[in-house]
């Protein structure tokens, strides 16, 4: 046995420094995983922002809002932006402000017409960064068919931010006859995703830890309007569109199942992982599922619909590699199960924190 004379009595030991990777729930401070997209940042908005604002429209907790005004149906969503490191392979801080937002709208199937843009920046960063982030935001703006109409700047001292954090607000018009919520999803209705997963989140990492995988990982970063407009165009009955951002289609998925009451089945081997996401997430131990996408959406769509609307983003250049990965089931509501390749099945749960901080 060996000697443990020279050890502390455990009322010495000092734990007030102590840290865990994977945060407690019943932390009385804002840890990390809040800003996850899985169950702490779900308790952070149920319990404390829910509660002090209030009111219906709060309530439909979806990627947008969806508010009457003036006789016209509007969709109206902001996001904040602190990805580090600014650029990387794909994409940077300026394409995710306007894409993220656009795609928010675009989940509740209305086509961003204004945004607006506030930069805080860090006392000390490059002007020439501020231009080449303000340029690749202009340009992704243009891209996807959207005006910056305001804006605001802030800055704070050295040492109090990270060189560059961007918001967007932005609104759109709702067609009419479209209504995408999670309360009309029903048993049987088919689940598609408009390509491969993964990327984003594993290339942010990549060019942030410095790690090579044999092939440059790019972001798949980019607007959706016109994809969903092809899908509203073979039937505005889609059920619900989600982009499975933070948390990954993890998240997203769970959070469709929890608000339909309906149980969710994939079959795992469907879900298209390119293999070089697969290999990077092997080598360090992550699950696809639950890595951030900035170019992807989920559907559920209703069965008699799926194969027409399928073909449709098919034939479209962000859904060329579209895939039905499962449905809507009765069984287990609330609850997203995968069906993996040996025939058994496993529980896809919302995850605790995130795998990859600050990744949008």
């Amino acid at each position: 046995m060996s000697d443990t004379t020279d050890l502390p009595a455990p009322a010495a030991l000092d734990v007030e420094g102590w840290t865990c990777p994977a945060p407690l729930r019943e932390r009385p401070r804002v840890v990390m995983g809040h800003g996850g997209g899985g169950v702490l940042s779900a308790e952070l908005v149920q319990q404390i922002f829910a509660p002090a604002f209030g009111g219906e429209v709060l309530a439909q907790m979806g990627d947008a809002a969806v508010l009457s005004l003036g006789g016209a149906r509007l969709a109206f969503s902001t996001d904040s932006y602190v990805v580090r490191p600014l650029f990387f392979p794909g994409g940077g801080i300026g394409d995710l402000a306007v894409n993220g937002t656009v795609n928010d709208l675009a989940m509740s199937g209305a086509r961003a017409a204004y945004l607006s843009c506030g930069f805080i920046l860090e006392e000390g960063v490059e002007l020439d960064v501020v231009t080449r982030v303000s340029e690749a935001l202009g340009a992704a703006a243009r891209a996807a068919g959207v005006e910056v109409a305001t804006g605001d700047t802030k800055v704070v001292e050295a040492g109090h931010g990270d060189g560059i954090y961007i918001n967007t607000a932005g609104i759109g018009l709702v067609p009419a006859g479209v209504d995408l919520r999670p309360q009309r999803v029903v048993p049987g209705d088919v689940v598609i995703v408009n390509g491969a997963i993964g990327l984003h989140g594993v290339a942010v990492m990549s060019v942030r830890e410095g790690l090579e995988f044999g092939v440059e990982i790019k972001s798949d970063c980019a607007p959706l309007g016109g994809l969903v407009d092809a899908m509203l165009a073979v039937t505005p009955d889609l059920h619900v569109l989600r982009d499975p951002t933070r948390g990954g289609l993890a998240a997203s998925l769970n959070e469709i199942a929890q608000a339909s009451g309906t149980g969710v089945v994939i079959r795992e081997r469907e879900v298209p992982v390119p293999p070089a996401v697969a290999n990077a997430c092997a080598i360090l131990g992550l699950d696809p599922m639950y890595i951030a996408n900035e170019g992807k959406l989920v559907a559920f769509v209703p069965r008699e619909h799926a194969d027409a609307v399928l073909d449709a983003m098919r034939a479209h250049p962000l859904g060329a590699d579209s895939a039905i990965i499962g449905e809507a089931v009765e069984e287990h509501p609330g609850m997203v199960v995968a069906r993996t390749g040996l025939g058994g099945t496993r529980v896809v749960d919302l995850p605790i924190g995130e795998q990859l901080p600050r990744i949008c």
